[in-house]
């Protein structure tokens, strides 16, 4: 097996705009306490059609009012030529250098004919290209299982490849449970001359029903093993963590021991889950 290295491991994390202020006041609680762990920085999610702008911008400002590297996400569809430009320009004058840049998704209710000037991600990559030269790193998705609305394994490939090619530095996957399809994604990538780091993606395992929902939705595949034992689990809160904490452990160790470039952990704003897999897998070493 061979798999994409880099000089060094990238670790990082990722948070989502609060959408009250009392949910900010509760993320800076915990942001220090995610800080203290070193990580290489800290992605910011963006809602569909931009929807969580303003709370997306308030995160990022404060973040980097604390000195902490950030790289927010920034999703073109909906938007046009003009906005994303404004928006690229306000981050490269806070001294910005990172973005992860997605499709993403419109609004529910909003149809197709609302989709902006950007159809698809490469398209995004090549726009901010253009008009940043390197001024960006540029993190890209990615999807070991495929993205449920490409098709196939073949074509999900091919849009990745498309991203690349028009100017991604690196990739963050799409979280999952499964080390081999990850493994069998970077070989299939490699076959296909594809040559940037592929950060797996890590969402903790804290709350079944959530996680359930939240993989239906975004087509992310949970092991029937896994579930079973969960589903039998019930309302017991303290075993579900449990177990899923070693679940998500031992999937950690793994892909680092296979040689994964990073890992991009799914804080979900809290940082009790990342913090005890951080230490446990003894990444501030």
């Amino acid at each position: 097996m061979t798999t994409f290295t880099t000089p060094k491991r990238v670790y990082s994390v990722e948070l989502f705009p609060p959408k009250t202020a009392e949910g900010m006041d509760k993320l800076k609680q915990e942001i220090p306490k995610i800080n203290a762990l070193g990580p290489a920085y800290f992605s910011v999610t963006y809602g569909a059609g931009g929807s969580t702008r303003e709370g997306t911008f308030e995160t990022v400002a404060w973040l980097r009012s604390q000195g902490i590297d950030t790289a927010p996400h920034l999703a073109c569809i909906g938007s046009t030529r003009d906005q994303v430009l404004e928006i690229l320009a306000h981050y490269h004058e806070q001294g910005i250098n990172r973005l992860v840049a997605l499709r993403g998704d419109l609004p529910s209710g909003m149809g197709a004919g609302n989709s902006g000037d950007f159809r698809y991600a490469n398209e995004l990559v090549s726009f901010v290209r253009a008009e940043f030269g390197d001024a960006f790193t540029i993190e890209v998705a990615a999807y070991p299982e495929y993205h449920p609305q490409s098709g196939s394994p073949a074509r999900d490939l091919e849009n990745f490849k498309r991203k690349v090619e028009a100017g991604a530095d690196a990739a963050i996957t799409q979280y999952f449970y499964n080390a081999d399809a990850y493994f069998g994604f970077v070989e299939s990538c490699e076959r296909a001359g594809i040559a940037i780091p592929i950060v797996p993606g890590i969402m903790p395992i804290t709350n079944y029903t959530q996680l359930a929902r939240f993989s239906d939705a975004c087509g992310a595949e949970i092991p029937r093993w896994i579930r079973r034992r969960l589903e039998g689990y019930g309302d017991d809160v303290e075993s579900i963590r449990a177990f899923g904490h070693e679940v998500v452990l031992g999937l950690c160790r793994r892909l680092i021991e296979g040689g994964a470039p990073g890992l991009h952990f799914y804080t979900m704003n809290q940082s009790g889950p990342v913090t005890r897999l951080w230490r446990e897998l003894g990444l501030s070493d």
